[in-house]
């Protein structure tokens, strides 16, 4: 046999020993299980964002609540990013080496002599800074109206560093973005909304409704910061001797906006102390001790920058809605809220109309819930902190 041919049956037998051992020709078992898959590669980390806050641990001012740290929150448990409340002197000094894509400040928390050597660590390491700003800081009105709730002026002085400095400003509504456009290089609009955490209903406090003096009445909230104490001078003739058709005494309560004692034509609520969720939770458990609430605004300068956040609150209480008609509640016209115009007599038969329903209008309810909800309000704000590339399609930005 020639040499080609012996080659040629040594490798047929080969094959066939292999056959019969159940052997493939390519070397292996015919049924040894398939090779384990690669494992998959890890996903990536998720984008870091970082925010400055006065407070810490859950305790903070109720515009920091609002406006930045119940939306970092829901930010974080929608798993599109972390969170991380930054200290700016680590965060300067860089020991703080976190990777982080955007870090969010918000007004005054930056003492004005920190505000250069914090955005320009934030430059130096590719970092965004994001201000964040609800009220008018800017205008000359504004400043007075600050100035004589005793706002420091060094405060004003570090908001305004803030702004010009800042990579891109976030206001509350586009009134206030009119006003901050002309210093900022960037402006967006994302109009407040509610943590439903927090404005869950749950069965009333039983005592909550019985009158402090135990007669009968109808009680209409009005609740606010110290800057609204001119305000609420609009209300002085609205509620001197207002009754319901029925007889009954419609009494004006007020939480906060005024640290005076009260004349006889109020009376002030004391709140159990404690921090924003704690005083959301505890004017849930306590709604039905009032019939409406209010919200007077001065035609002013500095309110026409105003959020529609009473609005919010009240309709989440369940209550009417009787409010100023300023450009603040405009759009809330539209969707239940009572818009008043600078008449006494127009102002006292609304608080009685208010007052006999005892219940915020059903497209109110609606719209609060379906629109001014965190995580039912759009993804302008998180859109904003981590850019177009972090996150999933959505609403467009609203860039003033």
């Amino acid at each position: 046999m020639s040499d080609p041919l012996r080659r040629a049956a040594g490798r047929l037998r080969r094959v066939a020993g292999r056959v019969r051992r159940g052997i493939a020709p390519g070397g292996a078992p015919e049924n040894a299980p398939a090779p384990a898959a690669a494992p998959a590669p890890p996903p990536p980390p998720l984008p870091l964002v970082g925010y400055v806050v006065a407070g810490g641990g859950g305790a903070h001012p109720a515009s920091a609540h609002v406006r930045v740290v119940r939306r970092t929150e829901q930010l974080a448990a929608s798993g599109t990013a972390e969170v991380h409340q930054v200290d700016p002197e680590t965060f300067v000094d860089g020991s703080d080496e976190r990777p982080y894509v955007a870090v969010l400040v918000q007004r005054d928390i930056l003492p004005v002599a920190s505000v250069a050597p914090f955005l320009a660590a934030a430059a130096d390491r590719g970092v965004a800074v994001v201000a964040e700003v609800d009220d008018d800081f800017f205008t000359a009105s504004g400043r007075d109206r600050l100035a004589r709730a005793e706002y420091d002026p060094d405060r004003l002085a570090s908001i305004d560093a803030l702004v010009r400095g800042a990579d891109v400003v976030v206001v509350s509504t586009p009134e206030l973005a009119d006003v901050v456009r002309p210093i900022a290089r960037d402006v967006v609009v994302v109009p407040n909304a509610l943590d439903p955490t927090l404005w869950v209903p749950e069965p009333p406090d039983s005592t909550a409704a019985q009158p402090d003096d135990g007669g009968p009445e109808h009680r209409v909230l009005y609740m606010g910061t110290l800057t609204h104490a001119a305000d609420l001078e609009l209300l002085r003739d609205v509620f001197d001797d207002l009754t319901a058709p029925d007889g009954t005494p419609i009494r004006l309560e007020v939480i906060g906006v005024t640290e005076d004692d009260g004349p006889a034509w109020y009376r002030r609520v004391e709140v159990p102390d404690g921090h924003y969720p704690a005083f959301a939770r505890w004017l849930v458990d306590h709604r039905t001790r009032w019939r409406a609430g209010v919200a007077p605004l001065r035609d002013e300068e500095f309110n026409r920058a105003k959020s529609d956040l009473k609005f919010l609150e009240y309709t989440a209480l369940g209550l009417p809605a009787v409010v100023s008609d300023r450009p603040s509640y405009r759009l809330a016209g539209e969707h239940g809220a009572v818009l008043v115009p600078d008449d006494v007599a127009a102002w006292r038969d609304a608080v009685r109309t208010a007052v006999e329903s005892g219940r915020a209008p059903e497209r109110a309810t609606r719209w609060v819930t379906s629109e001014r909800t965190l995580g039912a309000d759009g993804d302008a704000w998180s859109r904003v902190l981590l850019g177009e590339r972090h996150h999933r399609p959505g609403g467009p930005v609203q860039h003033r």
